[in-house]
């Protein structure tokens, strides 16, 4: 089906069906802001240790995307979802020999495998959602598919947190005090608690597989062509590295990831730094992405009727700036916290408007360009370890540096570049082809 049949009007079937993934999306990503504090507590990890599990999460992105690129080539969009949703089961199921084995590894290698299957969902979901509509209300759309995302989100810490950090401060003081055969115990009627969400979520993503295949999904195609909008000329183009924008993009949708992830998964680790009781603190991811639920709202609403893609991302970069150097000065108190929850709202309209202005005028390399634009969320797997390193102790590897001054270096270059971007970056080399 070619994208011209949907350039004046968006087919509601497909978009249910990317909405429901974008859920799905949502949910797995979203657990491991749960998983850091849980293998913390069960493995006595560091905080750069520990932030590994976002790591092998967002890391899959970089390695997977331009292969996820060709798989869809070859399986097409459909059948690579089908594909995608069962490596998302299997990577669930590895979670039940690493509780068994108590084994940290093994776990991260359950977690590589669902962001290997992430990253196939997402270089084809994204996309999608660009073209099956008019380009002016892409983030319209996406805004819609991010409410999906940010609500299995917010739901992930109050499912996951009360099922694996139950009584957190109470086991943490068991495990400080117990030794020997005691502890082994403790530990491994703690791993034990992963063992029935993740089968359930097994099932649940094959099942889903299943819808997939007897739901009749229509594949969208690109234009293979790029037409000058002023003189009618086709526009020729021999290779990605003529559209400058799309690596600007791609690494606005680094940061942006790196922004996200500091404020959504860390919250946490930085809640207890300042003093919040664990128990509390494992909620606060769910306040972040309230936020950011309330910023798709507004999304919806505004885009593109009041406000453009580019405005859009302008505001959002300006409040993140705001608010980052908000908690900085109030880490004395808890507010702090809130200002780094707050940091939602200001990230809820990135993605929707980066990645079409990232892959806007690729025409025939839109595939190719969108595999680039996913490799950009590796952000997520580098920068909390770059935080971890800040802020760890010398005696851990790290600088030591306080952890509120850690953040604010880590968070607040995101902001500023993404800010370039949503002003100049996404104009760059389109200026004088368009």
């Amino acid at each position: 089906m070619n994208n011209s049949n949907y350039q004046n009007q968006t087919n509601s079937r497909p978009l249910i069906i990317i909405v429901a993934l974008f859920f799905i999306f949502g949910f797995v990503t979203w657990a491991n802001g749960t998983l850091i504090p849980f293998f913390k507590l069960s493995f006595g990890l560091s905080n750069t240790q520990a932030f590994f599990v976002t790591f092998a999460s967002y890391i899959a992105y970089f390695f997977l995307a331009l292969p996820s690129s060709w798989i869809l080539k070859q399986l097409g969009f459909k059948n690579g979802i089908i594909v995608g949703m069962f490596i998302l089961g299997l990577g669930s199921l590895v979670f039940i020999p690493a509780a068994s084995s108590r084994s940290f590894p093994l776990f991260l290698t359950g977690i590589f495998i669902q962001g290997a299957a992430l990253a196939l969902l997402q270089t084809a979901a994204n996309p999608y959602l660009t073209i099956i509509g008019p380009i002016e209300s892409a983030a319209k759309r996406i805004s819609i598919a991010g409410i999906c995302n940010k609500f299995a989100g917010m739901i992930v810490p109050v499912i996951m947190g009360s099922l694996f950090l139950k009584n957190a401060a109470e086991i943490e003081a068991k495990i400080a005090k117990a030794t020997g055969i005691q502890k082994e115990e403790i530990l491994n009627d703690v791993l034990s608690r992963v063992n029935t969400p993740y089968i359930a979520l097994a099932i649940i993503f094959c099942a889903f597989a299943v819808l997939i295949k007897y739901t009749d999904l229509p594949e969208v195609e690109v234009e293979e062509d790029v037409v000058d909008e002023n003189k009618g000329a086709v526009i020729q183009h021999k290779s990605i590295f003529q559209f400058p924008h799309l690596f600007l993009g791609a690494f606005c949708i680094f940061v942006y990831v790196a922004a996200e992830v500091m404020a959504g998964d860390i919250i946490g680790v930085y809640g207890k730094a300042l003093g919040i009781d664990p128990d509390t603190a494992k909620y606060l991811t769910s306040v972040t992405l309230f936020s950011m639920l309330i910023g798709y709202v507004i999304g919806i609403f505004t885009i593109p009727k009041y406000i453009s893609q580019q405005m859009a991302l302008r505001i959002c970069a300006i409040l993140g700036i705001v608010f980052c150097t908000l908690a900085f000065l109030t880490v004395s108190s808890q507010y702090s916290v809130l200002f780094i929850a707050l940091l939602g709202l200001s990230n809820s309209l990135m993605w929707p408007a980066i990645f079409p202005l990232g892959i806007s005028h690729l025409g025939k390399f839109t595939k190719t360009g969108s595999a680039i634009m996913i490799m950009g969320i590796a952000g997520g797997a580098i920068w909390p370890l770059f935080y971890g390193f800040l802020s760890d102790a010398t005696d851990h590897g790290g600088l030591g540096i306080p952890f509120h001054t850690a953040f604010y270096i880590a968070i607040l270059p995101c902001y500023l570049y993404i800010l370039f971007f949503a002003i100049k970056g996404h104009k760059i080399g389109l200026a004088n082809k368009m």
